[in-house]
């Protein structure tokens, strides 16, 4: 029988420190509650005696160190880098998962991986950070607003086209700090990531998806092991949730259709109610919004992605 030790391997920023802990106490709190009903159908090769220990490591990541030609790096690739380290440690048997951000992931998992866990998700919507705490239609004419991604600029530009794009890099308390700074009159965040860093009440105003549509897996948390470390899938199964899971399909399929990434203008928001699953989506092309909505049986995600996807192109 195996240790109960298990290392999860993360980034160092406060969002993704925040977001391993969060995975560690519901690790913990559902395995000992699975030891007290003497319940542990599934899972093999633990001390059914003693409860989890959980260790952080934290692994830096290319992505993390200052890069001059971060923004001339496109689409996956520059997804990459925010994992390649984590993910060559857990081939190698230094941890035994990890956990992510499902919008930062590349749609390709290395062979060996797969993204197996899928625990929860927190609120997927963008929101607008302001220094004066004006909302966006409250905003002067010219107000610089910082993003670093096309999506945010496009859907803003679709709201106000008198206002000023600025780029912005580095992390939620980097950009807020920025925005303190003076550098920026509001920023453009996701809700997920500051209510995960308990800084909600910076936020000013939280934009509806219909008008202002999410990046697609936004607010949703990945957990990636082995692909053949059967001990460890069998332990996250406990905290799965799978109607996020499908959410992570559906929405994964929309972004795969369309090259997804924070370089390509396009957005989407899964929901589920009983066996419907309702998704809708965005592409920004040529100064065209073209937005669709659709529902199925929720068991079918990816036929949902497809045809939506198909939608929207004939619009275009």
């Amino acid at each position: 029988m195996k240790s109960n030790k298990i290392i999860i391997g993360t980034r160092g920023s406060i969002l993704a420190l925040a977001q391993a802990e969060k995975v560690k106490e519901m690790l913990i709190a559902k395995y000992d509650e699975l030891r007290k009903k003497e319940d542990f159908k599934g899972i093999s090769d633990f001390n059914k005696n003693e409860s989890l220990t959980i260790e952080l490591k934290i692994i830096v990541t290319t992505g993390d160190k200052d890069l001059r030609d971060f923004d001339k790096i496109k689409g996956t690739t520059q997804k990459e880098l925010f994992v390649k380290e984590i993910e060559k440690e857990m081939l190698e048997n230094k941890i035994d998962f990890a956990v992510h951000s499902l919008k930062d992931m590349p749609q390709q998992t290395p062979e060996g991986l797969l993204n197996a866990c899928f625990p929860l998700r927190e609120d997927n919507r963008d929101v607008i950070v302001s220094k004066s705490g004006k909302k966006l239609n409250e905003l002067r004419e010219k107000s610089v607003i910082g993003t670093g991604s096309i999506r945010r600029e496009t859907e803003l530009l679709n709201l106000r086209k008198d206002i000023i794009i600025k780029p912005i890099r580095g992390n939620i308390h980097t950009r807020l700090k920025k925005l303190d700074n003076g550098e920026y009159d509001a920023i453009i965040l996701a809700a997920a990531g500051l209510k995960r860093t308990g800084l909600s009440d910076r936020i000013t105003e939280y934009f509806e998806d219909e008008v202002f549509m999410p990046a697609p897996g936004q607010g949703i948390l990945c957990i990636q092991c082995r692909e053949n470390d059967d001990r460890i899938r069998e332990l996250l199964e406990i905290i799965n949730d799978k109607e996020v899971g499908i959410m992570c399909e559906t929405e994964r399929e929309f972004s795969r259709i369309f090259d997804g990434g924070c370089h390509t203008p396009i957005g989407c928001s899964s929901t589920i109610e009983g066996n419907t699953l309702k998704l809708k989506g965005v592409y920004n092309k040529d100064g065209k919004r073209i937005f669709s909505e659709i529902e199925g049986d929720k068991n079918n995600p990816k036929e949902i992605a497809q045809k939506l996807a198909k939608e929207i192109k004939n619009n275009e």
